[in-house]
């Protein structure tokens, strides 16, 4: 598990006088300013953010360190970490998703499906991409408690009971 996480995203200017359009990815999207500074993933920048306002898709934020609205699109993209031990502690049942990315995932019978390629979030419940083991082909697994009984972050694997037709067909079928 890294020791950053990402919180949120630059998403460009926001006016002319260098605020911010701010992402977040917080559960609580508000949550982004307590962590403030915000930094790159490679630790080189480190951002005070300060929300103005909550606009489409986002917030307005101003950060002392971005003065002007060329500096502010020139960071549009850039990932917002917050360190970990910012960040609250999670139930059992909840993880943040730069801890499940890179898991190896096995079915319920200990066969190998795959590692965890990237988490998605399309308005309803996390979606796990997964690339299938020896494929180029990848997959969605809903990341539900019946699609995915067991996450074990220690073991650094998951233990998923796809729902039928989610996996490519194979010969045992």
């Amino acid at each position: 598990m890294s020791d950053l996480v990402c919180v949120g995203m630059i998403a460009g200017a926001y006016g002319v006088r260098g605020e911010l359009r701010l992402k977040s990815f917080c559960a609580n999207p508000e949550d982004i300013e307590t962590y403030s500074p915000l930094t790159t993933e490679a630790g080189n920048q480190a951002f005070h953010m300060a929300i103005l306002r909550p606009i489409k898709n986002g917030f307005a934020a101003r950060s002392p360190e971005i003065t002007s609205k060329e500096e502010a699109d020139a960071l549009r993209g850039t990932r917002l970490f917050a360190r970990r031990d910012q960040l609250p502690a999670l139930p059992d049942d909840e993880f943040y998703h730069a801890d499940l990315i890179g898991l190896e995932v096995f079915d319920t019978g200990g066969t190998p499906l795959g590692r965890v390629k990237t988490v998605q979030n399309h308005g309803a419940d996390d979606l796990l991409e997964l690339q299938l083991k020896g494929q180029s082909a990848t997959v969605l697994l809903p990341f539900t408690q019946a699609a995915v009984p067991t996450v074990d972050l220690a073991a650094g694997r998951i233990i998923a009971d796809p729902p039928l037709g989610i996996l490519p067909e194979t010969d045992g079928d």
